[in-house]
C-alpha cells in the first residue's frame, strides 16, 4: 500500500497552479550534481521486520564511552523522577500559556523556574527561558546596546568560542563593534587590559565563569569598574558551579545568562537545551522573552499571568525587545523538577563532588611525564592540560580505548594545538580516572 496520497492528476493540477510544467521543472534550480538520483530503500518490510532489522543494526554501535568532555555541556546524573514527572500528559502536551484561565499549571511551573534561577544566580528577575546558552548571551548583548545606547561590546576570549561566534552572527548587521580581550588557560582575565578597553562607547563587558579553559574567577572588581563607567557587566555562568562558587549577582553582574543543560537535561546529541536569562530589577522592562508574574484574581485568589507583554510580537511587534517569542517550557520544567529534587544542599553536594574529582584528576594526570596542567588559578570541574604532542591524535587513540578524552582546544585556539580541555562530573569514579590516566600515558 502506498502512503503517498496524491494522484498523478492531483500533482498535475498543483504544478499547473504554480505555473510549472513538470516535477523536473520544479527542481530545475537545483544543480544536476546535487539532485537525488535514487533512495535505494529496497523492498517494503512489515513492522516486525523493520523492528528486527533495526535491532540487528543497533549491535553495530560502539559501547558507551567514559566521557571527560565538557566545554559547555556536561554528563551529569539525572534522577529518574525528572523523566517520570515531566512525561506526564498535563505537562508534555501543554502548549502555550497565552490564556491564563486554562494554563495555571504551566504558568506556575514557569514562575517557580524563574524564582529558582533568581536564587541560583543572585539576580532580581528572570525570564521564562530561552533556546540555549549561546542565544541567551547574544540576546544579552543586544539588550545592553539597547539599554545604554552605545555600540561597542568587549568580551573575553575566554568566553565559549561557540557563543562568541553566535554573538557575531546575531550582531553582524546591527552596527555593533565587538572587541575581544586575549585569554589564556594559564590565568584569569587581565584586569588592566579590561579596564583599558572600557570607554564612553562601551555598552557591555562579557565574562564567563568558569571560563572556557575551566578557570574560576571573582569579577567583583570588574563589576565596580564597569558600573563606574556606565557599562553593563554580562556574565555567562555554569549553573552547577553556583552550588559552590560566588553567585554572579553577588559579584555585581547586571545580566546573567547560561546553558541550563546540566540542570536535568540529557546530552541527547546536542539538544533541545535551555538558556536562562536573569537581570537586575532596573533592567527588567528591557529583558527579552516571556515573564510570568504572580497576582490575584477578582476573588483574591493567587494566580499567575504573563506580564510586561509589550515585549512580545503577539501584542505589539514594533515594541518588541527581541524576536524571541517562544521559551523552551518543557526544558525549563525539567530544570525546575531537577532543582526541586536536589534542593540547596543537594546542589552544593553535587558541585563539591565535581570539584573534588577534578582536583584528584589534576593531581593524577600531573604525574604523567611530559604533561602539565595549564590552569594556575582555581578551577571548578574543568581544566586544561598540555600534552607533548598534538591533542587531536591522542583523542582518537583514546576513543579506541573506550574514553572520550576531552576537547582538543586547537579547533578554536590554533596556538593551543597540544592542549586538551577536560571535565569531571559526579558520574566519574576514581577507578575511571585512574584507568583514563593509564590509557593516556600509554597513548603518549
Amino acid at each position: 500500500m502506498t502512503f503517498v496520497p496524491h494522484t498523478d492528476k492531483d500533482r498535475a493540477e498543483m504544478l499547473a497552479a504554480i505555473g510549472v510544467g513538470s516535477m523536473d521543472d520544479l527542481f530545475a534550480d537545483i544543480p544536476e550534481g546535487l539532485r537525488v538520483k535514487a533512495l535505494n530503500m529496497g523492498e517494503g518490510l512489515s513492522e516486525q521486520e523493520v523492528y528486527d532489522r533495526l535491532h540487528e543494526m543497533s549491535h553495530r554501535n560502539a559501547h558507551s564511552l567514559i566521557s571527560f568532555l565538557g566545554g559547555g555541556f556536561y554528563d551529569h546524573i539525572i534522577p529518574a523522577a525528572v523523566d517520570s514527572l515531566t512525561s506526564r500528559g498535563e505537562f508534555f502536551t501543554a502548549y502555550t500559556p497565552y490564556q491564563p484561565e486554562v494554563s495555571q499549571g504551566t504558568l506556575q511551573a514557569i514562575f517557580e523556574y524563574q524564582s529558582m534561577i533568581c536564587r541560583l544566580t543572585g539576580m532580581d528577575a528572570a525570564n521564562a527561558s530561552m533556546y540555549d546558552g549561546g542565544t541567551a548571551l547574544a540576546e544579552a548583548v543586544m539588550m545592553a546596546v539597547n539599554v545604554t545606547g552605545r555600540d561597542k561590546v568587549v568580551m573575553s576570549a575566554g568566553v565559549n568560542p561557540v557563543y562568541r561566534l553566535m554573538i557575531r552572527s546575531y550582531t553582524n548587521n546591527l552596527g555593533i563593534r565587538l572587541m575581544e580581550l586575549p585569554a589564556s588557560p594559564d590565568g584569569v582575565i587581565d584586569r588592566a587590559a579590561a579596564a583599558a578597553a572600557l570607554d564612553g562607547d562601551t555598552a557591555a563587558l562579557i565574562v564567563q565563569n568558569p571560563d572556557y579553559f575551566g578557570t574560576a574567577d571573582d569579577f567583583t572588581d570588574l563589576a565596580q569598574k564597569t558600573s563606574g563607567a556606565g557599562v553593563l557587566l554580562i556574565a555567562s555562568v555554569y549553573p552547577v558551579s553556583l552550588g559552590l562558587l560566588k553567585r554572579p549577582g553577588d559579584m555585581g553582574a547586571d545580566i546573567v545568562t547560561g546553558e541550563g543543560q546540566s540542570l536535568g537535561l540529557p546530552l541527547s546529541f546536542g539538544g533541545p537545551y535551555l538558556g536562562f536569562f536573569a537581570v537586575r530589577q532596573a533592567l527588567v522592562r528591557k529583558m527579552p522573552g516571556r515573564i510570568v508574574g504572580d497576582t490575584v484574581d477578582r476573588r483574591g485568589k493567587r494566580c499567575f499571568v504573563l506580564t510586561l507583554q509589550a515585549r512580545e510580537q503577539h501584542i505589539r511587534r514594533e515594541k518588541a525587545t527581541s524576536n524571541i517569542c517562544t521559551n523552551e517550557a518543557l526544558c525549563a520544567l525539567r530544570a525546575t523538577v531537577f532543582l526541586s529534587l536536589l534542593g540547596r544542599q543537594g546542589l552544593r553536594e553535587m558541585a563539591e563532588s565535581c570539584a573534588r574529582k577534578a582536583a584528584y584528576a589534576k593531581r593524577r594526570l600531573a604525574q604523567i611525564k611530559g604533561l602539565r596542567v595549564r590552569n594556575r588559578a582555581p578551577t571548578f570541574n574543568e581544566f586544561t592540560i598540555e600534552l607533548p604532542v598534538e591533542a587531536g591524535g591522542v583523542v582518537c587513540k583514546l576513543i579506541d580505548r573506550g574514553f572520550a578524552a576531552g576537547f582538543p582546544l586547537g579547533r578554536y585556539y590554533p596556538e593551543l594545538g597540544n592542549c586538551l580541555l577536560m571535565a569531571l562530573t559526579e558520574k566519574r569514579s576514581k577507578a575511571e580516572i585512574d584507568s583514563f590516566a593509564t590509557a593516556l600515558e600509554v597513548a603518549l
